[in-house]
């Protein structure tokens, strides 16, 4: 028998599409999380600084600071886990995505089943697994 977990799993999207960002909220929700929505990179940053997630999604393209730099300074101060999810489909788009902090790079569209099940088998990574101390 599984316990329940008293800890609430926090999520940042950052997506600057209001459609995209609405599913990905269903998504994690659907999942269990808490779930914090931003429309750029800045915002997402703070909002990352502050809720302190488990799991971050952020899109690449975004106005103001793109995906790719959010990551970077997200990767200064946090261990969230981060899923970069992208129109830009080339093999170096997925490479500089990694390169800049993301754990993992999935592209649009994406299946919504398939993304709760690649941050599911994520989260129980042992390095997922954020410790208090």
């Amino acid at each position: 028998m599984q316990m329940e977990s008293t800890e609430r799993r926090v999520a940042v999207i950052i997506e600057d599409d209001a459609d995209i960002r609405h599913l990905l909220e269903s998504v994690l929700t659907g999942a269990g999380f808490h779930v914090v929505a931003t429309g750029n990179g800045l915002d997402g940053i703070a909002a990352v600084r502050t809720h302190d997630p488990l799991l971050t999604t952020l899109d690449v393209s975004m106005p103001g600071i793109d995906g790719l730099e959010t990551a970077r300074r997200i990767r200064e101060f946090s261990p969230t886990h981060l899923v970069m999810i992208s129109a830009r489909t080339s093999e170096g788009d997925a490479l500089r995505g990694l390169e800049a902090g993301a754990d993992e790079y999935l592209t649009k569209p994406f299946r919504p089943r398939e993304l709760r099940a690649r941050i599911e088998a994520a989260l129980r990574n042992p390095r997922a697994a954020r410790s208090t101390l």
